[in-house]
């Protein structure tokens, strides 16, 4: 019931209806906020003007009245038209819900005076629709009173616990203190002396409280729609045309002569009728939209389990890199720890070599100076020969690099980590398959599949809330011995009947939906008897635990990168395409890159003109975009002109072999991430072996061209025989 409080509440005050009444629009309004947002119009706009010049449009026809419309697109407000001078000059104010109204001049006078009469040629504008409204000579008498709607608050309000609230405050209702019989409406005490003084007409009102006043107001007899231009006459017909009821006296004075009238209790019963079958289907999308809530509501308990696994691998993932850089950065360390030692040792020993050289030098100096000092000629003359030679041996010791060191103190070593610092910052997710999601499992309908004789009709549907886009479907049968499901049918349709079975057999049979991003879960399984009539059953697992692998194995659907590509690119047929404008090669990336598996794809030559030199292969995402692919250490690739290929990396040729491309040809590029190789063929025919080893890290498939060349992507392909009969080679 809570849902239905916004149905019950006057757009302009934002509280529960107050004799509403009803717009020719179809919506409602409290008579008092209608008062208010009257707004009065030029003699040259009022009804009798406009009947005068001969204008046959009906007072309440909003349609045309659009073209005067006092509703301001450029503030969403209410005003009058400018320069009159009886427009008011009051600001607009916004309601509780939003809608821009005028406030009234005064507050509002006491019930049971009669409300002043609305402005002569006064304008309504409905606050919802933003329709507006001439009002003739009857004013606001002229729209319906909604009993109708009365009843629903009443009720509504009676069922509510909470207790009853002032109907006159204008913000924070404060709770009741009385009710007034006579006015019919709840008054706090500050309300009830401002607006219900006891005095005057008032004082003779009886006052009672909220509970007994809500009691008298539901035993109280419901008022009866009484006609608007016959205040004293009940409705009793029903005019189709008008779509309003009408009473006797307007039938009387011929208003509705002319049109087909019926009996207002026969029409209020095929309306109700009407309504309820309305209901029925509105049910209907309601119960799939609660439906729809619970899966979007498991999707994101889903989506937050999805979420803390890919986390925790995630930091498994660069834990693991972490401890592989821990472990090789120990490698490193004990390789400086070894140098260190190394260069210690080496200058040690020549400090200890040099030490006792030392030491005998000195030794024999001191010698050779006592001999010096000895008077003995011939004495001396023996051994000094002896001296001289030892002393120019000595010196000549000394000379033969002895006092130069054998080692450095720097450290010889550098290490080189931009390739790790350039893989970490190229370190990113690879989505395989990001153009849509994958379709949901469809649905067999069982009404619809029939068997008969060795023939078999089949049908399926997509399940009612799925929006995932879907490309085709595929059924599958067995061969009706419980051995392998075979593909029976590929195709958009969504039936498909199946001869040449073998009679009195049970098969089975599944359906799946695919489209660019992959291929749906199978439906549950069907068990099907071809003979006379109808027998089937379906068995209660899902499909996807029958699935065959290998037909399952992920291949790339990708297209070229505009967002990466050079500026002289130029792009077409989804991005498949692609050309250049200029003379110069350019170098175009595909919008997904490889780290890991098996990946092949084609390049057809649409158009080969003077001889140019495009080149294929693989890159990483900073090659240069401004040359031909190969030239940097950025990019692997295979050029080739009409005669003749070359493999090129680092702006180095290898592996020249015979063999070019014309218009039409097909440039196939297989890349195996497992075994770290690029191998390319030309029309299906290997070029030379294997291109290029030891791949590692995140390649862009790539091309590079210039004016004279375009050339269009097929992916998502199997991988070419020749390469096929190699791998399964031990």
């Amino acid at each position: 019931m809570e849902e239905m409080e916004e149905e019950l509440k006057c757009p302009v005050c934002g509280s529960f209806y107050r004799e509403p009444i009803i717009l020719p629009c179809s919506h409602n309004l409290c008579q008092a906020c209608a008062r208010n947002i009257l707004v009065q119009t030029p003699e040259s706009e009022s009804p009798q003007s406009r009947r005068a010049s001969g204008s046959a449009v009906s007072d309440y026809d909003y349609l045309d009245l659009d073209k005067m419309s006092l509703y301001s697109e450029a503030d969403s407000g209410y005003g009058s038209y400018g320069g009159f001078a009886s427009a008011p000059t009051t600001p607009c104010q916004k309601s509780p819900n939003g809608v821009r109204v005028f406030p009234p001049a005064a507050p509002p006078p006491p019930a049971t005076l009669a409300p002043p009469p609305p402005p002569r040629n006064a304008c309504l504008t409905c606050p919802q629709c933003h329709r507006s409204l001439v009002l003739d000579e009857r004013g606001l008498r002229g729209f319906p009173r909604n009993r109708l709607l009365e009843g629903v608050i009443d009720r509504y309000q009676q069922g509510r616990a909470a207790a009853l609230r002032c109907q006159l405050c204008e913000k924070a209702p404060k709770e009741a203190a009385v009710m007034c019989e006579q006015c019919d409406v709840f008054y706090c005490d500050p309300c009830r002396l401002r607006c219900h003084p006891p005095r005057g007409p008032l004082a003779k009102h009886r006052l009672v409280p909220p509970a007994q006043g809500r009691v008298s107001r539901r035993l109280s007899p419901r008022k009866i729609s009484t006609c608007t231009d016959h205040e004293l006459e009940n409705h009793s017909m029903y005019c189709v045309q008008c779509k309003s009821p009408v009473c006797y006296q307007c039938l009387e004075e011929g208003k509705h002569s002319s049109h087909e009238v019926k009996a207002l209790g026969a029409m209020w019963k095929l309306h109700k009728s009407q309504l309820s079958q309305a209901l029925n289907g509105l049910s209907d999308r309601a119960k799939e939209a609660k439906e729809f809530l619970v899966q979007l509501r498991n999707m994101v308990q889903q989506i937050q389990e999805n979420s803390v696994e890919f986390e925790a691998c995630l930091v498994a993932q660069c834990d693991a890199l972490i401890d592989a850089l821990n472990r090789r950065k120990a490698q490193l360390l004990s390789r400086v720890n070894k140098e260190h030692e190394h260069k210690l040792k080496v200058v040690r020993d020549q400090i200890s070599h040099c030490t006792v050289k030392l030491r005998q030098t000195t030794g024999l100096m001191e010698y050779c100076l006592e001999v010096i000092k000895e008077n003995d000629p011939s004495g001396f003359l023996q051994i000094s020969d002896a001296l001289i030679r030892r002393v120019h041996l000595t010196e000549d010791q000394w000379g033969k690099g002895t006092l130069t060191p054998r080692m450095t103190t720097d450290f010889d070593l550098n290490l080189d980590n931009a390739p790790l610092l350039q893989s970490i910052h190229q370190l990113d997710f690879v989505q395989m398959k990001v153009s849509s999601p994958v379709p949901a499992p469809p649905i067999l309908q069982l009404e619809e599949c029939c068997t008969h004789n060795n023939s078999a009709t089949l049908s399926w549907k997509q399940p009612p809330l799925s929006t995932v886009q879907v490309e085709g479907y595929i059924l599958e049968l067995d061969d009706g011995n419980g051995g392998q499901f075979r593909e029976v049918y590929v195709g958009k349709e969504t039936m498909c009947t199946v001869d040449g079975l073998h009679f009195n057999s049970t098969y089975s049979a599944r359906v799946k939906a695919f489209n660019k991003s992959g291929v749906s879960p199978y439906s549950k399984t069907l068990v099907l008897q071809t003979s006379e009539g109808c027998n089937f059953d379906t068995q209660g697992t899902p499909y996807s635990q029958l699935v065959d692998i290998k037909k399952m194995v992920a291949v790339a659907w990708f297209s070229f990168d505009p967002s990466s590509a050079h500026a002289d690119i130029i792009f077409s047929n989804d991005n498949l395409t692609v050309t250049c404008n200029s003379y110069d090669d350019r170098v175009v990336l595909g919008k997904t890159g490889f780290s890991k598996g098996l990946h092949y794809w084609e390049l057809s030559i649409d158009r080969y003109d003077n001889h140019p030199d495009p080149a294929f292969g693989v890159a990483r995402i900073d090659v240069l975009k401004d040359a031909m692919l190969g030239k940097d250490d950025k990019a692997w690739a295979m050029y080739v002109d009409n005669n003749r290929s070359w493999f090129m990396h680092n702006n180095s040729h290898t592996n020249r072999t015979e063999g070019g491309i014309t218009k039409g040809a097909t440039v196939g590029v297989l890349l195996d991430l497992t075994r770290r190789t690029l191998t390319f063929s030309i029309n299906e025919d290997q070029q030379g072996p294997v291109a290029f080893e030891n791949l590692e890290g995140l390649f862009f498939p790539a091309v590079s061209l210039n004016r004279n060349v375009q050339v269009t992507l097929h992916t998502g392909l199997p991988v070419p025989e020749f390469y096929a009969s190699r791998s399964a080679m031990p």
